[in-house]
């Protein structure tokens, strides 16, 4: 792929970030590269945006290893959701994001999460600005219904097909200073089983994730901020 968008040969590109990961503008992951530690537009961010991916990426990749399906985590910024990164199951592939968040945080786990934990105010908000498409004949396309459920979710939401026929996921929140994201995972319909012991599996994932990046944001903040100063994750 990068082979043909550069329209260099497969021998010199494959010699060329082979050099760039062994100084470190790269990083070699199981599913491709990254940008690595070293990559110029980091050096002034390695501890916000850098460690923010390294963070996710571990955090996903090791609940794919203990539930055996694809794991997604998304954030809200500036008014609206955002899919941060996805790590692959091998047996239970990702489901085809054809319709993007933007336009689908209603019938998404990730992204009902996300308004699970906005204030009233944010959810209304929130809603007023997108139309909630029926993606689905599950699809949830009333806002008051939406709305009710959403105000009594357990810490937890269920995309029940309403996303994508055949496909189920399941999404716990991850908090931390400036930050509100979801942590999913999805599953063929018609073997999901969401039962509490793997609701607990992706809250633990989830509060280690959380605590990660408080402290990391803490670390950046203490670093790097003057009196009165805030800081991002």
């Amino acid at each position: 792929m990068l082979a043909s968008a550069t329209g260099l040969t497969a021998g010199t590109t494959y010699n060329l970030v082979r050099t760039l990961v062994h100084e470190g503008y790269l990083a070699a992951e199981p599913d491709g590269v990254v940008l690595g530690k070293r990559f110029p537009s980091f050096q002034g961010q390695i501890s916000a945006r850098g460690v923010f991916l390294a963070r996710v990426r571990a955090a996903l990749r090791e609940v794919t290893d203990e539930v055996g399906a694809t794991a997604y985590l998304s954030r809200f910024d500036d008014g609206e959701v955002h899919l941060v990164d996805i790590v692959d199951a091998t047996h239970n592939p990702r489901v085809e994001l054809w319709v993007g968040l933007h336009s689908s945080a209603h019938a998404t786990a990730l992204g009902k999460q996300i308004l699970a934990n906005l204030d009233e105010g944010g959810r209304l908000d929130y809603l007023s600005r997108h139309r909630l498409e029926e993606l689905t004949p599950k699809t949830i396309s009333d806002r008051r219904t939406l709305l009710t459920q959403l105000e009594h979710s357990p810490r937890w939401v269920v995309d029940d097909e309403e996303y994508s026929v055949g496909s189920t996921c399941v999404a716990v929140p991850v908090i931390a200073p400036n930050l509100t994201a979801s942590l999913a995972i999805s599953l063929p319909a018609d073997r999901a089983i969401v039962d509490g012991e793997l609701v607990h599996k992706l809250q633990r994932a989830a509060r280690r994730l959380s605590l990660q990046l408080g402290a990391d944001a803490m670390e950046a903040g203490d670093a790097g901020r003057g009196p009165g100063d805030e800081f991002t994750i």
